[in-house]
Formats: structure tokens, sequence, C-alpha cells
């Protein structure tokens, strides 16, 4: 491994007039794509690669009139006539592809540090962080921003229906989802440590990322390092250990404690079809808010954004009307029509507290109809075993599930792969009606033998849950 080119932050900030043509190694990721955009629009000459083009970052790039090479046709020579090299996280440190980049002699770092080092320099930057809701969070906060006047700059990690999913904005203020995830394989630290971040909302904090994290004390850690060098407010939910941990840690930081138990609230919070209710305590009175999001997890999360602008100073009344109507991020609760009757909702959680958060909203906006959960357990920590216990307590609160067993193997050390026939066993001996389908056609089976009009088909992946969302299941949909 040969970094001698590997560029950090201050370095690229130096030399930012070296960089004219910028090329993006593996850049139909949703983090590469929205980078990309970012910086064609901050002036710099931008392409990139990639092995393949998926919707929907493909079809948004094809707006952009950034250049889309194939990954097959990139050598070091064609690499050359590029000032810097952008290497998306995909790209494995034990590859050829790696070692071509660092001996091509162009100079190269990540999406994150170049986002911090050309972009997010001497702008408010307010990181929404956390295990669960980052990219939802990050999504309301840029709605309310904007109802509120403010042409703010954002970065979200997800396709939102009619607009980029980046920008640079005018105003002072740039929201940013902020992954606890590592940068790249030579920036073997968090995301958000790159972002220059001023300010951080803080959802929740729990183990997650077994792939590279060993324990949760690892994260915990990386949140400090961000913690040493943030000078704004830090607005956190109250509901977890290692999140009172931090705020132990760091006293001299503005901390501001939402949930269930602070005394900001939410209180008296209900939710039901048509959205959701619930009161925060500012200056000694409690604010009733409404809006058409449903969900108790949503509660916590708009309740999060609104504590930050009525820390920085907005209009109460004005926060007030501003969450009344909020979009969803694609793959969020997004209904996607109707499948034989029933309701099909299209949803991105893979971790037991999201799915048990989501199936909570979902039987709360469908209170007269039953829920089936299809969950494909897709990332490295969900495929792992991990959770096997979890998984099994989360979906105990559908009435019918189908597990979409994905058959690649974890790359979590020292652990085995998700034993779905297991979890299946554990689900009918609570009475849950379960089975376990290996197959894109044991899937089409048993969801055509469940599915009815008193159903809702919930559909809990972050790929494509067996190739289902590739299949003709879509256009039957109406």
């Amino acid at each position: 491994m040969n970094l001698t080119n590997a560029l950090g932050g201050e370095e690229i900030a130096k030399r930012k007039s070296d960089f004219k043509k910028i090329f993006f190694y593996r850049m139909c990721g949703t983090g590469m794509g929205a980078a990309a955009c970012l910086l064609k629009e901050a002036g710099f000459d931008v392409e990139g690669a990639d092995q393949a083009y998926f919707p929907p970052m493909s079809d948004y790039l094809k707006t952009t009139e950034i250049a889309c090479h194939k990954l097959e046709d990139v050598d070091a020579d064609f690499l050359k006539k590029y000032d810097l090299i952008v290497v998306g996280n995909s790209v494995p440190g034990k590859s050829e592809n790696a070692r071509m980049i660092e001996s091509c002699g162009v100079p190269f770092t990540s999406f994150p540090t170049i986002l911090g080092s050309l972009v997010l320099k001497d702008r408010q930057v307010v990181g929404l962080a956390g295990t669960h809701g980052k990219t939802t969070t990050t999504y309301f906060l840029t709605q309310l921003l904007e109802k509120l006047g403010e042409d703010c700059g954002y970065f979200i990690g997800g396709i939102v229906n009619g607009r980029a999913p980046a920008k640079i904005g005018k105003s002072k203020y740039f929201t940013i989802e902020s992954d606890e995830y590592d940068s790249s394989y030579f920036q073997k630290f968090s995301k958000f440590r790159q972002y220059e971040l001023n300010h951080m909302i803080l959802t929740s904090l729990e183990f997650d990322h077994a792939d590279i994290f060993s324990s949760i004390e690892d994260i915990e850690n990386e949140f400090q390092a961000c913690f040493d060098n943030l000078p704004g407010h830090v607005v956190a939910n109250d509901a977890y250990p290692s999140i009172h941990k931090l705020r132990e840690k760091n006293p001299s930081l503005k901390w501001s404690m939402y949930g269930d138990e602070s005394d900001y609230g939410p209180k008296a919070a209900t939710t039901h079809k048509d959205g959701s209710e619930f009161c925060l305590v500012w200056n000694n009175e409690e604010v009733l808010f409404k809006t058409n999001i449903v969900g108790h997890h949503n509660i916590l999360n708009i309740s999060a954004c609104a504590l930050f602008l009525l820390k920085e100073g907005f209009d109460t009344q004005k926060v007030v009307e501003a969450v009344q109507e909020l979009g969803l991020v694609k793959r969020r609760q997004e209904v996607r029509g109707n499948y034989k009757g029933a309701v099909v909702i299209d949803d991105f959680a893979h971790h037991p507290r999201a799915i048990a958060l989501t199936v909570d909203a979902i039987q709360a906006a469908y209170p007269d109809k039953e829920v089936i959960t299809v969950f494909e357990p897709v990332s490295a920590t969900a495929r792992s075993s991990i959770f096997q216990k979890e998984f099994a307590t989360s979906l105990l609160k559908s009435n019918r599930v189908i597990l979409a067993a994905n058959p690649l193997a974890t790359t979590v050390k020292n652990s085995h792969n998700l034993d779905c026939d297991l979890l299946t066993s554990e689900l009918l001996d609570k009475g849950i009606q379960a089975c376990c389908a290996k197959s894109l056609d044991e899937l089409r089976e048993r969801i055509d033998q469940w599915v009815s009009g008193d159903k809702v088909l919930l559909v809990l992946s972050n790929r494509t849950c067996l190739g289902l969302w590739e299949s003709s299941f879509v256009s039957e949909i109406v």
C-alpha cells in the first residue's frame, strides 16, 4: 500500500487552486454521486466512473452533464489527466484498483475529505448523526430551514422526489447527513469527522456496523474525536446510554436533550393515520406542533430539528407552521401503491430498533389492517448473528413475517451468519405466522398467498429484496 499521494483536508484546502479536474472513482453510490454534484456546482470540472449505474442515482447523474465512464475503461494512463481522484469507500484496500490509483501519480482523497475542505469551510454546518434516522432527519431540517426563508445547502444520503440529493445553497446553514461509517480504505475513521461540523443533532447511538467497529465504545470514540472541536449546539436524544456517557465526558459543550423523559419533550405525543401531534416545552410554555408525518420515531426526529431551530433563534410560531407539511426521502415509509388490494410500503429499516419503530408507525397509520413484514437482512451486520435474538423481538410487532434470506455471507469478523430458518422458528413459536423465502420465486409465491385488501405489505430492505424491486412485481403495483 503506497499512500504517498493520499491527501488530508488541510492540504487539499491549501492546494484548492491546483484541482481543476476531479475524478470520482466508483461514482454511482449515493454519497459519491451527491458529492460529485456538489463539486460540479462549486465550479470544478467533474467526471467519474463505476462498474454499473443503477437508479435512482444513475438517473440523477444523467441530468447533471457529469461525464460517466465505465470502470473497465479506466486505467492508470486515463487517470493521469486529472488533478485529483476521489476514491469511493467501495474500493477495497487490497484490490488491484487501489494499487492502480496509488501508482498513477495523481493525488487522491475520500469524498468526506473533499467536501469538508472544498465545500463546507466557512459555513454553519449542522451534522445529522446517529444510528437511526440520519437521512430522514437531514431532509426534515433542510425543509424546515427552507420554509423559514433560508437558502441552505444540504447533503442528503438518499434520493428525494423533485430535488437534487445535494445543493450548495447561499445561506450560512448547511445540513449534512453525518455517517459514522469509515471514509475510505486509507481513512479508517468516521465520515463526520471530516465535515467541519459546527453543530450536531444526534438522533440515537447504539451498536451497528460490526464489519468495522468491534464495540459500541469504538463508535463512541469517533464521536468523542468530533466533539473535541465542536463549537455549537449538540441536540441529542436522551434515550441512549452512550449519549449520556458522551455528555458526561463533554460538559462544556452546549447540550440540549430531547426525548420522552426530557424537560423539553416531546410530550403528549400521538400519531394516527393522517399525522401526529406533540408538544415541546419552550420558554416555560408547552408549544403544540402538528405534522402530516406519522410514527413516534419521526415525532422525535422533528422535535430534534424544531429544538435546534428554536435554539438558533427562529420564531416559535414560524417553526410551528413549518412542521405542518413535510416530505419523506424515498424508501422511508414510501407508499408504492396497491398490490392485489394490499397497500405496499417500501422502507430502508435494517436494524432491530429501526424495524420495531417502523412497524409501529405503519400500524398507527393503518390501524384497521394487518401488517405483513418482508425483511431482507442485507448489511454486513444484519447478515451476521449479532442481532439474531433482537430481530426476533422486533419482528414480533408484525402480524405476519416473510424473511427474504439473502445468500451473501457476512463480512463481520468472528461472527456467524444470521440463521433465517432459526429466526422463522422463533417467530412461529411465539405465535407469529412466518416463513423463510430463499429465492424471488418463493418470495412472490408467499406474498401472493398472504396479501389482500385488509393487509399492508411492508418491505424492509436496503437493496432489492431478492430482486423484488427489479421484478414484474413493480409493474403490477397500481
